[in-house]
């Protein structure tokens, strides 16, 4: 076994691409080449089927990212901020598909932001797609329970693209390093079995459904999606 595992820094990474490279910024690749767009159609879909997003809904976006997958829920809801500790990233969103004052994103750390939220009666819906799995133990816990306590309008929370922990070992093959599962820096984060996470959401107040994307999505043979609600 290699004791050893790459870290990932997603500011610095995201400024090594592209400026107009979106999809590259956020890691929404396939062997380093952006995903096709029937790819992305099948997440947006997911995202708009799972959360029941109408045109009453507010959207709150965690760990947004670039904002280039917030985008294409505009059309979906009557608004939606996006929430990304990096500066870098949100610039970008902000520069590229920020529509105010309906569609805005700023740049905070999705636990400091639900904790300084001033006015959180006023989102309906929450996702996190791609990037929970980067958030400490201690901030997944926060998060979670702030949302529960503090966001009372909140009905669905749409938690996807989650490494599912039980197939780690097949996604790694001969670079499996289970030291590497646990923690929230790694390339992928913190590894998750079903079990795991869904005693973490039921601590917060949640109930919990787990989601699979069909078998043709590209991440779909170790990845699991979750849809919260009261």
């Amino acid at each position: 076994m290699n004791d050893a595992y790459k870290t990932f820094d997603h500011d610095a990474y995201a400024r090594s691409k592209a400026p107009d490279d979106f999809w590259g910024q956020i890691r929404r690749t396939v062997n380093g080449q952006p995903v096709p767009d029937e790819q992305i159609a099948m997440i947006v879909s997911a995202i708009k089927t799972q959360l029941a997003l109408s045109s009453e809904d507010v959207l709150l976006d965690l760990a947004s990212g670039n904002g280039a997958l917030s985008t294409l829920l505009f059309d979906a809801c009557a608004g939606c901020l996006g929430v990304d500790k990096s500066d870098y990233l949100v610039g970008v969103a902000q520069q590229s598909f920020q529509r105010p004052p309906a569609y805005t994103f700023q740049a905070q750390g999705a636990a400091e932001y639900v904790i300084a939220e001033p006015r959180p009666e006023r989102f309906t819906r929450v996702l996190c797609y791609g990037s929970f799995a980067y958030f400490s133990q201690a901030e997944a816990e926060l998060v979670l329970g702030t949302l529960f306590r503090k966001f009372g309008n909140v009905q669905r929370v749409f938690i996807g693209n989650l490494p599912d922990k039980g197939r780690a070992r097949e996604f790694y093959k001969e670079n499996f390093n289970p030291r590497e599962l646990s923690d929230n820096h790694s390339q992928i984060g913190i590894w998750r079995s079903r079990a795991e996470f869904e005693a973490l959401a039921r601590a917060a107040g949640w109930r919990v459904q787990f989601l699979s994307m069909p078998a043709e999505f590209y991440a779909s043979y170790y990845r699991y999606d979750v849809l919260l609600s009261r």
